[in-house]
Order: C-alpha cells, then structure tokens, then sequence
C-alpha cells in the first residue's frame, strides 16, 4: 500500500523532541516496517499559520507541491497526523479531494469551546473542515473520540489505545546496578522523574516533585530523587533542589529515549504530576520496566495508569494525597513491586503498539479496498 504522510504540528524532521513526534515517528515508522510505501508530503508546520499572512503564500505552493507529489506517487491513501485548533490540516484535505484518494487522520482533535475564542476561531473552522472531510479518524484519547462524535458518524471513528513498543522498554538488571553505583545511592530507595526543563507545567511538575521528596526526607522518609532531562530551566530547579532536597538530587541530564530504560530500571518508582498532560508516554514507558507510577489525576494519564493497581493517581494540586501516595510506595517495598509487576503487565496487555496499530494497518486496507470498489 502507498501512503503520503503529514504531520501539520510538527513534521517529523522537528529538532524539538516530545510526545506528540514520538507517537508520530512510531506510526510512521511501524507502517514503514510493515512494507508499507510511505512518502512525506510536506515539511509545513501550520502552527498558527491562520495568523501568519506572511506564510499564506506558502500554504499555496505547498498544496500545489502536494497535489504534484500525490500525482506521480499515486498513493492508495492519505495520512495526516495530529490536526486540531492550533494546526489545522491545510493540505491534506484539498489534496485528497482533488486527486479522489481517501483522506484519513490519526488522532484528529475536536474542542468546541474554541468556536468563540477570538483568536483560536479560525483554526477552529479550519480543523472542522478537515475533520468532516476525513474518510476515517483514528483517535488515541477516549475524550477526544467522545467530542469527534459530534459530527463525525461513529463509522468513520476508531479508537487506537495509546501505547509503546514494550521491547524497546524492559527491565534491566545489569543497567540497575551500574547506574545505582554511578549515583552512589546504595540501597536507599531511588524515586526517579523524568521531563524537559522548559517554562510550563513540565517545570511546575517536576517542581511537586522536588518539593515532594523534599517534604518526605524531612519527615524521616530516606530517598534520593533522580531527574532526567535538561533544558532553559535547569538552573531553577537545581536552586529549588539544593532548597529542599539538598544532596539528594540527582540531575541525570538529557537521555535519548533508547536509553531510556536503562535509566527507569535503576529506580524503584516513577513520579511526576503530569499537569494537562494529553498522554504522557513517560508513564507507559516507566511502567514498562515495572515501575509503579504515581501522578495526578488528569488529562489523558487515566488512560495510561491503573489507579490502585499499577501506580496512585491523585487528585489534580492537592498535596497531601500526593505525598501520601509517594509514602506509601517507599514504606512498602512489597507494594511497589507487586504494583510495578502488574504495571508491566498491564502496559503489554493493553498499549503495545505492535497490536494495537496492526489494527490501524487492517482498517487503512479495508479503507483503500472500499476507495477502490466505489
């Protein structure tokens, strides 16, 4: 099958590393590795290009580029990832219409309290456009699917469980011992963290976490805190640090995500809020490699964490059931490893990709085959 893939927010090129370029390289790449012929269309990112008049003329020659590629390409299908408000697709739904090839979006967003936001209208408009004109959406967030049903007939709607590839995130023994004598944290409990040091909630989480941990130590609770990432931040958090938790911060730096469950396997709980958090794959990858997780309850991160079961979800900015979810798993070994077992398990059984986009790959075919009889 040919397929031209777009990602309006963030093209897969983008220097800038998260969540949401993660899940875009693992379809793209999954597809590819089915023996899938997949081509790029476009390198525009529509950021709120509506505001933009200066790139309007882009928007132009870009269709134009597209409609050319999709010509000499003759794609079965049209994949455009991740349109919503801010970037709204521009390119896939003209083009498919013209060259009467099936339009499809993986993880198509709908929020209509941004109708009458003065400055989000226009995007809002847009991205409705091109969501009705989808032959097919495939949503990763169970609230997202619920607003898509307001004007996308449920036959054209697919829920994707949100997920990782488990094999490229297991237990390592040999890495435990090897980081944990490079941290010099013996046997003490090692509660770790993980997020980009930038100025928004990924700063304001890992800052609970600090002041978290802090708290603990003081109450008698022995722990080090391990935090990887890096970014314009660090020198604030490093101050808030040595003001709560001094000695027993551990600033781990920026770590490639193939590396990644070295560094969770060396931990014996994963903790960050992660506040408005659409997703959150640092909870799947972490308990992955059988960490229990401990978060807030909100956003997308119920979809991901079992509360009770594979980690403690509490309620968004209160402290004291977060501290004493944190507690909890440190004064009960047997606990957090019972949890971090099924956390394992639960992240196998439900968000393994390899399963869950087979499913995709099977709908996208059935989605040609009806282009091709009709």
């Amino acid at each position: 099958m040919k397929i031209c893939f777009y990602a309006p927010f963030k093209p897969l090129t983008h220097p800038n590393p998260s969540g949401d370029l993660i899940i875009a390289k693992g379809l793209y790449g999954f597809l590819a590795d089915l023996g899938h012929e997949i081509k790029t269309v476009s390198p525009l990112r529509t950021r709120w290009i509506y505001w933009k008049p200066w790139k309007w003329f882009s928007i132009l020659m870009e269709q134009q580029r597209a409609e050319k590629l999709v010509k000499n390409f003759l794609p079965d299908i049209w994949l455009t990832y991740h349109t919503y408000y801010k970037a709204p697709d521009m390119l896939g739904p003209y083009v498919a219409q013209r060259q009467k090839i099936p339009y499809v979006v993986f993880q198509g967003i709908y929020s209509t309290k941004r109708r009458r936001d003065l400055r989000a209208g226009p995007g809002f408009l847009l991205n409705r456009k091109a969501l009705r004109a989808a032959s097919h959406i495939f949503s990763n967030r169970k609230e997202d699917e619920i607003n898509l049903r307001r004007i996308i007939p449920q036959d054209r709607l697919s829920y994707v469980p949100p997920g990782i590839f488990p094999k490229d995130f297991k237990f390592d023994p040999g890495a435990r011992n090897e980081l944990r004598r490079h941290w010099n944290v013996g046997n003490t409990p090692v509660v770790l963290s993980a997020a980009m040091f930038r100025a928004d909630v990924k700063t304001e989480g890992l800052s609970w976490v600090i002041r978290a941990c802090g708290k603990l130590f003081k109450q008698g609770i022995n722990l080090f805190l391990v935090i990887a990432g890096d970014g314009s931040q660090k020198h604030f958090l490093k101050s808030l640090a040595e003001q709560y938790l001094s000695g027993k911060v551990i600033f781990a730096g920026k770590i490639q995500r193939n590396q990644m469950y070295r560094f969770y396997s060396a931990g014996d709980l994963f903790v960050f809020p992660g506040i408005r958090e659409s997703l959150g794959m640092v909870f799947l990858e972490a308990q992955s490699c059988g960490l229990p997780v401990v978060a807030f309850n909100n956003g997308g991160i119920p979809e991901v964490v079992r509360h009770g079961e594979t980690g403690f979800l509490t309620p968004l900015y209160s402290e004291p059931p977060f501290l004493s979810a944190i507690k909890n798993l440190l004064d009960n070994r047997h606990l957090a490893k019972n949890m971090g077992k099924s956390a394992g398990e639960y992240v196998r059984e439900k968000h393994d990709l390899d399963i869950n986009y087979r499913r995709v790959d099977h709908m996208l075919k059935q989605i040609k085959q009806k282009n091709l009889e009709t």
